[in-house]
């Protein structure tokens, strides 16, 4: 293979992004691209980076996939005793960034983070399939185990205790959210000129919009 890593490159031509044409509002302009992903039928548009530090600042990042997201901000499902949980715990500050390879289209959030509330991941752990319920029992998330066959021992454990019963959700799993005070959004363009408008959240809680050298 003649190519190396350094000669891998595309040039970026599909869209602009302009300040007279993004919405006021950044949850509505993140609306709008997500049903443009969701359109566009992308393999699941709804993955994103989470980004988290420790309280002294060892960094870490991870894919999940986001379940909801609403003016309060974007939701998802965790164990919160998994190394993300815990570090979310100590120092409840994350970033996200989603990308849209196909569009090419980068989205960046940066919030603090909460809990969602009880019923909201009663109802969330209610509508997943039976054995992803298990399976947050199952797994003690982030832990060293011995191997594949003593998580698979743990499954049928768990099968066999819930059989016909309907299975509760573990106090140690539930939802977390991101509540952005920033909001990035980046659009490709040609010669690494890219289009990169910030959202930055004001004291009275409106939205300043400035663009970003690329």
């Amino acid at each position: 293979m003649n190519t190396t890593i350094a000669d891998l490159r595309k040039d970026y031509t599909l869209q602009d992004l302009t300040e007279t044409e993004v919405d006021p509002n950044p949850f509505i302009q993140f609306k709008k691209w997500f049903e443009q992903a969701l359109a566009a039928q992308l393999p699941e548009p709804n993955a994103m980076t989470l980004a988290t530090a420790t309280p002294d600042a060892k960094p870490a990042a991870r894919m999940v996939l986001l379940k909801d997201f609403d003016e309060r901000g974007f939701v998802f499902f965790t164990n919160y005793d998994s190394h993300k949980g815990q570090e979310l715990a100590e120092n409840p500050q994350a970033a996200l960034v989603f990308w849209w390879a196909e569009l090419e289209r980068q989205v960046r959030i940066c919030g603090h983070v909460e809990k969602v509330s009880e019923a909201e991941s009663d109802k969330y752990f209610e509508s997943r399939p039976p054995n992803s319920r298990l399976g947050a029992w199952v797994s003690h998330q982030s832990e060293v185990i011995e191997s594949r066959e003593l998580l698979e021992k743990r499954m049928e454990l768990f099968q066999s205790k819930y059989e016909n019963q309907e299975v509760p959700r573990p106090p140690h799993w539930g939802g977390l959210r991101v509540i952005p005070s920033e909001m990035e959004f980046w659009q490709g363009r040609p010669s690494r000129l890219h289009d990169r408008l910030l959202y930055t959240l004001l004291d009275d809680g409106s939205w300043k919009i400035e663009r970003l050298s690329p």
